[in-house]
């Protein structure tokens, strides 16, 4: 379909009102599904992130029980 005015392009042959509700409609859908991934990227980051730090603490930890526990058992064998 070609138009002879700017005016007749926008008014896309008595539909414009329809045609550019959907493609601003279609834009803000897309435009929520793209923030709403980077959210949800975001808050897995940090989760990954905390778990990883929370294994790193409960390792350390183990390890500080494992050498109590040896320190412990020198000391009452000798």
């Amino acid at each position: 379909m070609a138009f002879t005015s700017i005016a007749e392009f926008f008014a896309m042959g008595g539909y414009g009102f329809y045609v550019w509700l959907s493609y601003g409609l279609t834009a803000l859908a897309v435009l929520g599904l793209v923030l709403h991934g980077r959210l949800a990227a975001q808050q897995l980051r940090q989760a990954a992130q905390q778990q990883a730090a929370r294994q790193q603490r409960l390792a350390r930890r183990q390890q500080q029980e494992q050498q109590l526990s040896t320190n412990h058992d020198r000391s009452s064998t000798q």
